[in-house]
């Protein structure tokens, strides 16, 4: 099946008849969202209710996203877990990469901040 692309500038509005669309009430678009399987959707109400996002934790590698998923300038980051501000610069701007066990602390930062926490202060 082939893919056409069309942006804004493809669709001619002035061939759209708006008087019709006008007169169509959202049950209409309902029922025929419904009876298109293309555009019907995926999953009932009831199951995007239930639903929940789930996002793994961010890779060891990526500093960045740890540092911002737990809300953290980088002089915070560096400070709560014992790393120096220019070592996380580096980490983000793609300088350098961690390793060793840098590599395994950001890992378990990434799952388990508060623990590695508790254990720094203790």
């Amino acid at each position: 099946m082939t893919i056409v692309r069309r942006t804004r500038a493809d669709i001619d509005l002035s061939k759209i008849d708006w008087a019709v669309l006008e007169t169509i009430d959202d049950a209409q678009i309902e029922a025929q969202i419904a009876a298109d399987p293309d555009t019907a959707p995926i999953f009932t109400t009831d199951e995007l209710a239930r639903a929940r996002r789930v996002a793994p934790p961010p890779a060891a590698d990526d500093v960045k996203a740890i540092r911002r998923r737990l809300g953290l300038s980088q002089e915070q980051f560096a400070a709560r877990f014992g790393f120096s501000v220019e070592t996380i610069r580096n980490y983000e701007q793609g300088h350098r990469r961690p390793a060793g066990p840098a590599r395994v602390l950001l890992r378990v930062i990434a799952s388990e901040p508060d623990a590695v926490t508790r254990a720094l202060v203790r």
